[in-house]
């Protein structure tokens, strides 16, 4: 079984779509849908309505407390998949996806980490600011932890592990970099990149602020002296867009 992990704040019109794509990204594959929701907007409610009729779908509303990461935590602590994924509700991170890491962890990867920057994948959803901002945090990142350096991507939040991995993990996590957070407090041993292609955002308002930046820098400071994976040991695998497309096929043929 497979979980997916999604922190919400205000995307009520998102929700829908989302969950339409979800399903069918993931055609005979047992999965649930964990959103873990802070919103102060209709989201809690779009999800119960929609979790009437869709088994699937598992709503854990907070209304003391907040933040990315520490919904994914909370999300993780739910999940009853052998696979565990992170992702974002906002359609930035494509939904189907989910298919290709699902085939990398039953390649026997410890964790699939869909990535913008290898052949076949793009940032192209962000900004030229954008773009700014989140390379020089992915660079700070892999500058600070061992862990991350030969990781291309491992700042987006879009990651799929396995949930025995996460069990005992002490995982506290400030602000929202909750993939950097899994990789230097869990036993990762083999990663696979799969590419993928960042989306523009079509609903909603990105949670870019000064103080999100702020908690980045203090969490990976944190975690220079916390961490519990130094990266040795630590393989990296990457497929091309043409062997991704080959295991997906492979796998559904199985």
């Amino acid at each position: 079984m497979l979980s997916i992990v999604i922190p919400t704040y205000n995307e009520k019109d998102n929700i829908a779509p989302l969950l339409e794509r979800i399903h069918g990204a993931l055609p005979g594959i047992e999965h649930e849908v964990i959103f873990v929701d802070d919103s102060k907007d209709e989201t809690p409610a779009v999800i119960e309505e929609i979790a009437k009729s869709d088994s699937t779908v598992v709503l854990h509303h907070r209304e003391n407390e907040k933040g990315l990461a520490t919904a994914v935590v909370k999300g993780f602590s739910l999940a009853k998949g052998d696979f565990v994924a992170c992702m974002d509700a906002d359609l930035q991170h494509p939904p189907e996806v989910l298919l290709d890491m699902h085939t990398a962890m039953l390649a026997g990867a410890d964790m699939a980490i869909p990535s913008r920057f290898i052949p076949g994948g793009s940032d192209g959803g962000l900004n030229l600011w954008r773009k700014f901002v989140s390379g020089t945090a992915r660079y700070i990142g892999k500058i600070l932890l061992p862990c991350l350096r030969k990781i291309t991507d491992p700042t987006s939040g879009l990651f799929m592990v396995k949930r025995e991995l996460l069990e005992g993990a002490q995982l506290n996590p400030i602000g929202w970099k909750i993939m950097i957070e899994v990789i230097a407090m869990c036993q990762v041993k083999k990663v696979l990149e799969t590419p993928y292609v960042f989306h523009d955002r079509e609903n909603g308002e990105s949670k870019l602020s000064t103080k999100v930046t702020i908690e980045y820098l203090k969490q990976v400071w944190h975690l220079r002296f916390h961490a519990a994976n130094n990266g040795k040991g630590m393989k990296i695998m990457r497929w091309s867009p043409e062997k991704l497309a080959e295991r997906i096929e492979a796998s559904k043929q199985a």
